[in-house]
């Protein structure tokens, strides 16, 4: 079976982190060979080369290249795949007509999140409903995901994220780091997303200024793309700033959140969250923003705490009770762990994707 994976670019994020294990498990089961197809140079995840495939750069000269249809029409012919996997809409577009042509059974993967409201200022529900009905089958990473874009439910699949926990075992150690970061307070606080419309930072800046407010004994947190940006910074007030640090792109998100006894992920819509999987995988107590596909990973009062979207006074409620119950922290975070190594585990994840190729190429297991 013979599997080629497209996807917009590489930088460090959920679906990227997704697709790589994936494509390691992959490189791992007998009969399967696969490649991927970027339309960028961006490659964060740098262990894709060690997987021995082939990596194909496609790269668009403006926003609407055609030259990009026959370029993956051409990659397609040479490689001859039984299927091809889009990771993203922009891709998916391009893969419908390749799809048709040579009569190769499309997976589309392109739901990652689950917003409340659709629209047709909305590019990628668009780009859903353009490409849904040409789709051998749907794939996404939440129940909400599938539902908000109205994926055909006959065509459809829930695969939840994996989350590998050998990530686990090569975390640095905590008072090196603390020391590297000068973090001299009792209590750390974090949020791993990037600074992007997507995550609502000023909703977790502001809820740390309440905590602040009481209990200066706490740092906070920021890792991810642009959380190092002036934009990000100047959300917070210059009287705090010494209890912030904004750390920007990390290739080590593990030992981060390592040195955190609270892990926030603050956001305006969501699939399921590899941020949250982190947390909850190292044992951490969790305080997300209700909807979407968080509520299908985070277990309100048990393994950590829903709260309302864009609600600084509820966060920050939620982050002081828990800064004030160690107890009640590792409570959750033991459940956290416990969720995810029955509900979120690689093996599983993988086990999904495999049995779903297989049918559709018609292979036996």
């Amino acid at each position: 079976m013979k599997i080629l994976f497209f996807i917009d670019s590489f930088p460090a994020g959920g679906k990227e982190r997704r697709l790589l294990e994936l494509m390691k498990g992959l490189k791992a089961t007998p009969g399967i060979e696969f490649g991927l197809v970027i339309m960028s140079h961006d490659i964060h995840y740098k262990e894709i080369f060690d997987l021995g495939i082939g990596v194909h750069h496609v790269i668009r000269k403006t926003k609407k290249d055609l030259s990009v249809f026959s370029k993956f029409l051409k990659l397609c012919k040479e490689f001859k795949p039984d299927i091809i996997h889009c990771w993203d809409s922009m891709t998916a577009v391009y893969l419908v007509p390749v799809a048709r042509l040579l009569n190769i059974k499309l997976v589309n993967g392109m739901i990652v999140d689950a917003p409340a409201r659709q629209n047709f200022r909305n590019k990628t529900w668009l780009r859903a409903k353009l490409t849904f009905p040409f789709s051998s089958m749907v794939i996404g990473n939440s129940k909400a995901g599938l539902k908000a874009y109205g994926a055909p439910a006959k065509r459809s699949l829930c695969i939840y994220n994996g989350f590998n926990f050998n990530r686990t075992g090569h975390v640095g150690d905590g008072n090196d780091l603390k020391k590297k970061l000068n973090i001299q307070t009792r209590h750390v606080v974090g949020m791993v997303a990037s600074f992007s419309i997507f995550k609502d930072y000023p909703t977790y800046f502001r809820a740390a200024e309440k905590v602040l407010a009481a209990d200066k004994d706490v740092t906070f947190l920021a890792i991810g793309d642009d959380t190092d940006s002036p934009e990000s910074k100047a959300l917070v007030s210059d009287k705090v700033r010494n209890n912030f640090r904004f750390l920007g792109r990390s290739s080590d998100i593990e030992s981060f959140i390592n040195i955190m006894d609270i892990c926030i992920l603050s956001t305006f819509t969501e699939g399921i969250s590899n941020s949250i999987l982190e947390y909850m995988a190292m044992g951490k107590p969790v305080i997300a923003t209700a909807g979407g596909g968080t509520s299908e990973i985070v277990e309100d009062k048990k393994t950590g705490f829903l709260v309302s979207p864009s609600n600084p006074g509820e966060l920050a409620a939620k982050m002081s009770q828990l800064i004030n119950d160690p107890e009640l922290c590792k409570r959750m975070g033991s459940a956290g762990k416990e969720r995810v190594k029955n509900i979120f585990s690689i093996d599983r994840m993988m086990a999904s994707f495999i049995s779903e190729y297989r049918r559709l190429a018609k292979v036996p297991d």
